[in-house]
């Protein structure tokens, strides 16, 4: 450690912006210490301090002129690196008809931050696991975060509102800056953190720290730690959390909660977005655009046309079970780093520190299931790639089989799925529902904008794909015994390149039993192709409809008063897809058939959004369903399966 003179700042400013970067720092603007792009050491607020209480802020002015006495205001380094609104990519229909997607590229903007809290910091970490050390890489955060020069300050007046000290994350800077400062009067204590601090500090006009400097900044530490406001039990609470889900409190802080998403605004760690179409006027082209979202937002909970969670208090939970607990075995981390920022900008008054400390006052525990590891990271840029329609199979009324020809299917696991595109429409998951040689199908109903237009596609038309996504149903697990798959409805359509390769190796899967129920006996999938599998020896098919024609001869009524223990089988495994309440109850009906939870395997594909787990959408508990599934182990979901506003 080395101290300097103050006076040291106007050449660490020059020094930080050599090569072009742009100096971001704290400043005073509109009436609140923000991080903006400064040029002078005059810009920091020089003598100006942050007084913040629950919904409460405002600036007041100090007795010395102290450039960091202040914490920390409404925004963070966040909008820097995952900006609130910018274009993924931009699609075109060509004058031959044929589609284009080009990615969008961020200019390069090397950057150096300076006045850093700990807290801050932290929060930059958990930022760059989410975007950059997850299964899937941001091109354009990475981008962004790139070669900046980071300058921490240790905090040395924490605000009311604080709880660093609680959540592990400062008051002390200790990682994730090239140099840290403590200011003390008109000098200033300087720490090398990274081999480009120490060339920094090397060309600082500084003396090697004292003894009692070091006991100085070690007592201010410590003095800090002891100032800050209400202190947070950390310790397994993201499992006391999870035994709390149904605590009548969800409701009495619902009565308070706006939903305005004041909270996920300002916190620096939220990442959850939406990614909207962008139409030219001439329709010739579009532009995919991701913007920043909110769990507070009943939109944000809509997928395909059903909003999930409903209810404040339902949105309330998703975000603090999320924030405190989920988090951790997502990313190893909590989603927290106790800035206090949610608190201050709470117009309700909301005290995130009394919530928790009031949903989690017994000892209930649950324990929270692991996060699945992921393979490799690898870049995801979210632009497609252009497909083309070499047929279409009409399957029922509303049903279509789009076979398509695009690069990237040469390999895929039953179960996955793809997310389909049409410039100036929009982008949703559907199953992979088989494939042909080279070609892959995906069975699609029309029950929105998209899906009609994908289901009234022609041959040589083209559209846009990304994938394939997710993990698949485990045929190595499944083969050695009875296999049982049930499926409702078009749920057959995830299931059905599963059974073309069970039946295709029978010397492995010598008891299949295909148990399928539809609305009416037109709306049966693959007809034809199922009549066919009827003759594979080791393979029984039983069908029932809920509405029956005068022709029709098979069972009438839900597909689970077919599962009894004789026709399912001893030692039996399962695979279901179909709707949440009928694979529910199906499931208690393999239960009752014998089949236990650890040997069913359920797909939840209809919650998925982007398919990359960064726009926080699919939240099931620790998982993200696109990227951890969608295929679980019933076992892993029991808890969570069916249970409202989850």
């Amino acid at each position: 450690m080395m101290l300097a003179r103050r006076a040291q700042l106007e050449r660490l400013f020059e020094l930080a912006r050599e090569g072009g970067r742009a100096l971001i720092g704290p400043t005073v603007r509109d009436g609140a210490i923000v991080f903006a792009e400064i040029e002078r050491v005059e810009q920091l607020p020089i003598g100006w301090r942050d007084v913040q209480s629950p919904g409460k802020y405002r600036l007041e002015r100090r007795s010395d002129d102290a450039a960091f006495g202040h914490v920390v205001g409404p925004n963070s380094a966040k909008e820097l690196f995952f900006a609130p609104s910018e274009t993924l990519y931009r699609a075109e229909r060509r004058p031959d008809g044929k589609l284009g997607f080009t990615a969008h590229k961020p200019p390069p903007t090397a950057k150096a931050l300076i006045g850093v809290r700990a807290c801050d910091l932290a929060a930059m970490r958990v930022q760059d696991r989410v975007f950059e050390r997850s299964q899937f890489r941001d091109p354009q955060y990475g981008a962004r975060r790139a070669d900046t020069v980071v300058i921490g300050v240790h905090c040395t007046e924490p605000g009311s509102l604080c709880f660093c000290s609680s959540m592990g994350t400062g008051p002390r800077v200790t990682e994730g800056a090239d140099l840290a400062l403590a200011e003390r009067g008109d000098e200033l204590l300087v720490d090398a953190l990274s081999p480009r601090g120490e060339a920094l500090l090397a060309q600082l006009e500084a003396t090697e720290a004292s003894a009692s400097d070091h006991a100085w900044l070690d007592a201010a530490m410590d003095a800090s730690r002891a100032r800050m406001g209400t202190a947070v039990d950390v310790r397994d609470l993201h499992e006391r959390l999870y035994a709390n889900l149904d605590h009548p409190r969800f409701a009495e802080v619902a009565s308070r909660c706006l939903s305005c998403s004041s909270c996920t605004s300002v916190c620096p760690t939220c990442f959850c977005s939406n990614a909207v179409e962008r139409s030219d006027l001439d329709g010739a082209a579009s532009s995919r655009v991701r913007e920043w979202d909110s769990c507070f937002t009943r939109e944000h909970s809509t997928l395909h046309g059903h909003a999930v969670r409903e209810q404040t208090s339902e949105r309330y939970r998703q975000w603090i079970t999320h924030k405190f607990g989920a988090w951790v075995a997502q990313f190893d981390s909590s989603g927290c780093t106790g800035c206090g920022r949610c608190i201050a900008w709470c117009p309700a008054q909301i005290d995130v520190r009394e919530e928790l400390a009031a949903l989690t006052n017994n000892d209930r525990r649950t324990p929270l299931p692991s996060a699945r590891s992921c393979d490799a990271s690898q870049d995801e840029t979210l632009v497609p790639r252009v497909a083309e329609v070499v047929s279409v199979a009409r399957e029922s009324g509303d049903v279509v089989t789009l076979r398509l020809r695009a690069e990237g299917f040469e390999s895929f696991a039953p179960g996955q799925f793809s997310q389909l595109s049409l410039p100036a429409i929009g982008e949703a998951p559907i199953s992979i529902s088989g494939r042909d040689g080279a070609e892959v199908e995906h069975t699609i109903r029309a029950v929105g904008a998209l899906t009609d237009a994908l289901c009234k596609l022609e041959p040589g038309e083209q559209l846009g794909v990304r994938g394939p996504y997710g993990r698949g149903w485990p045929l190595d697990e499944l083969a050695g015994g009875p296999v049982v798959v049930v499926a409702g409805g078009i749920g057959l359509a995830p299931l059905r390149e599963a059974l073309r390769r069970m039946i295709a190796d029978p010397a492995r899967f010598t008891d299949l039993r295909l148990f399928y129920g539809a609305r009416t006996p037109d709306d049966l999938l693959y007809a034809r192709e199922m009549l066919g599998w009827v003759d594979r020896p080791g393979f029984r098919l039983y069908a029932t409809v809920d509405r029956a024609s005068a022709t029709w001869r098979g069972h009438v009524g839900v597909v689970t008063r077919l599962l009894k223990r004789e026709t399912v089988g001893d030692r039996a495994r399962a695979i279901i897809c179909g709707p949440e309440t009928m694979m529910r109850f199906t499931v208690d009906a393999l239960a009752r058939a014998g089949v236990p939870h650890d040997r069913v395997w359920v797909t939840m594909e209809r919650h998925m959004k982007c398919a990359t787990g960064l726009c926080g959408r699919c939240q099931l508990g620790p998982y993200f369903v696109c990227k951890d599934g969608p295929v679980f182990r019933f076992d892993e979901v029991a808890s969570l399966f069916g249970r409202q506003g989850i």
